[in-house]
């Protein structure tokens, strides 16, 4: 018996499961609202994405501009005309909220931060934040400048999946720069052993904001509260639900990444047996307690002919928990099999066209 989500005191909210990305909570998900410095979580992930296609280093140092260096609001306290690291600047952006250090990145990765926030839009619509329109690098309030409590899950999921190196970083509590040392505003980092990130927000517009990510027992979760009303609250808020998710919830992983989980007929082929399994580990998000009541249901593509590449879709798992089905995902060749010669074929042929006469 699984009660109610909680109700809180914000705008929006979405609880979401960062393995299987199934949401357990949620309301105004999808209402566009303003993000506030949760938008330096996309600032960051640029920032990120570059590092690790190499384009940029930590060690590069960044010109530091007057429109840097003036920034209002939360700051990292560069000073004009100087060089800072992008390491830097990095924990800048994550531990310290600096809005100075999000406008340095943006100019020095596009040349200005109008360009840069095109680059966050387009990287938007390509992780799939199809709610999201970025005009500046801050979360500075700007007309046109807005997101919702899902995408900006959506957000947190690719960081905390495809970016984990870098992710310990936002777990870091303080950062000093110029003999200035700032705490992290995240205070779940200090009252929840279990959190490890991410983002704080506040403006008078959005409210009290944060997106929160926290790890128990293999199962990690993503909470992002807009709209709170208060820096204690968006705490107090962002823990009832990590706290709903943690003790009515599990997330077993059922197959690993090309985990053989069929073997089929190949016509044609050089080989005459094919193995499929999943591209990548499949976890499913179930009421605590019901994973041996899970029920698998293969389905195959009826004639399968070489040639086949690996990777290719040749059927469907799913998984059903009763009349629910808690995951669905392709079965993919996990080998490659070339045309056999002309008389394997020939005769492969005909005995396909037998069977197709008795089926």
């Amino acid at each position: 018996m699984i009660p109610a989500p909680p109700q809180l005191a914000a705008e929006a909210w979405v609880l979401m499961d960062a393995h299987s990305g199934k949401v357990l909570a949620s309301k105004n998900a999808n209402t566009q609202l303003p993000p506030a410095s949760l938008t330096k979580m996309m600032t960051s992930y640029l920032l990120e994405y570059e590092i690790n296609r190499g384009n940029v280093s930590t060690s590069d140092m960044v010109p530091v501009s007057v429109k840097a260096w003036r920034m209002p609001g939360s700051r990292m306290f560069i000073q004009e005309g100087t060089l800072v690291s992008l390491g830097d600047l990095l924990q800048g952006i994550v531990v310290q909220s600096g809005n100075d250090a999000s406008v340095a990145v943006a100019e020095y990765l596009a040349g200005s931060e109008e360009a840069f926030a095109d680059l966050m839009n387009q990287h938007s619509r390509r992780i799939g934040m199809t709610s999201t329109q970025f005009k500046n690098a801050t979360g500075l309030p700007e007309e046109g400048h807005y997101s919702t409590a899902m995408d900006m899950a959506t957000l947190a999921r690719e960081k905390i999946i495809n970016y984990p190196e870098h992710y310990s970083l936002y777990s870091q509590r303080e950062f000093t720069y110029n003999n200035i040392r700032q705490n992290n505003r995240n205070t779940l980092l200090w009252s929840d052993s279990s959190v490890d990130g991410l983002k704080t927000g506040h403006t008078d517009a959005a409210g009290y904001c944060l997106a929160a990510s926290a790890v128990r027992n293999d199962m990690r979760l993503i909470s992002v509260v807009l709209g709170a009303r208060s820096e204690e609250g968006r705490a107090q808020e962002s823990q009832k639900l990590l706290t709903y998710g943690f003790r009515y919830f599990e997330t077993p992983k059922l197959y690993e990444r090309y985990e053989v989980l069929d073997s089929v007929r190949v016509w044609q082929g050089v080989q005459d047996e094919l193995q499929l399994g999943l591209e990548n580990e499949l976890f499913a998000t179930l009421p605590r307690g019901e994973q041996n009541n899970l029920e698998a249901e293969v389905n195959v593509h009826a004639t399968i002919k070489a040639p086949v590449r690996a990777g290719q879709e040749l059927g469907t798992l799913i998984i059903r928990l009763g009349e629910e089905v808690v995951a669905q995902k392709p079965l993919v060749a996990l080998e490659n099999i070339d045309e056999a010669g002309f008389f394997k074929r020939l005769w492969h042929s005909l005995l396909m066209f037998v069977i197709g006469l008795f089926s």
